[in-house]
């Protein structure tokens, strides 16, 4: 099983982004920093991968690694590859994608900050153990809905973050396709589709619940 995730794939947490790893900030006059202006030109997704012991399993709990100060959530609709395909074409992506969920991309942001200063990998940062956190998998009854879902996280009973994926810089179709370009895509195999604005840290303790539309699909712990 392959995971593959989508970075910088909403405008807003690009600015937050930015702000966070180059302590960038936004132009006077413009609104935008020049990070921002950066992710605006790429004309493609921004794909990354976890090892399969990144997955944590519906109900099971999140271990804080020791190693990071800052262990941040980013809540993404993630995508279930249904059948093998290679090279897909944007229009029969469909065929090819047969459930999703919410689920939490894990990200050791203090690790993230200095291996981005660097110029180097973030492979450390985004594929430890347990960092591709899941809910409970609901089938596709209609593929374009996909492109109009509501979704949030709540921590200890308080919404922290939410986004719909009509905000989304690169669509379903255009995700699917590109990284199937590179990769042949297996049954199993996970697509984390991108994060909203609001990330933020998790604590021992915390309580997470993940929803779609409302539906309570992702329930945890932070051990």
């Amino acid at each position: 099983m392959k995971i593959f995730g989508v970075g910088m794939n909403y405008r807003e947490h690009n600015k937050e982004l930015a702000e966070t790893l180059y302590n960038v900030g936004v132009t006077e006059g413009t609104g935008e920093s020049p990070a921002q202006t950066f992710y605006d030109v790429l004309t493609n997704p921004t794909i990354f991968t976890k090892c399969d012991s990144a997955l944590t399993r519906p109900g099971n709990p999140f271990f804080l690694p020791s190693y990071t100060k800052r262990c941040d959530y980013e809540t993404e609709i993630v995508l279930r590859v249904g059948h093998m395909g290679r090279s897909i074409p944007e229009r029969w992506v469909h065929r090819y994608i047969d459930a999703y969920t919410v689920g939490v991309d894990f990200t050791a942001r203090d690790l993230q900050k200095t291996l981005a200063q660097n110029g180097l990998p973030w492979d450390i940062a985004k594929g430890f153990d347990g960092s591709a956190v899941v809910g409970e998998w609901r089938m596709i009854d209609d593929f374009d809905k996909l492109q109009n879902l509501n979704f949030h996280l709540d921590i200890n009973g308080k919404t922290v973050q939410s986004g719909c994926t009509s905000d989304m810089i690169y669509s379903v179709r255009k995700i699917v396709s590109y990284i199937s370009q590179f990769f042949t895509l297996k049954t199993g195999d996970l697509i984390y589709t991108g994060t909203p604005v609001g990330v933020g840290p998790v604590s021992i303790d915390d309580h997470l619940e993940g929803f779609v539309e409302n539906e309570k699909l992702m329930e945890f712990n932070v051990k």
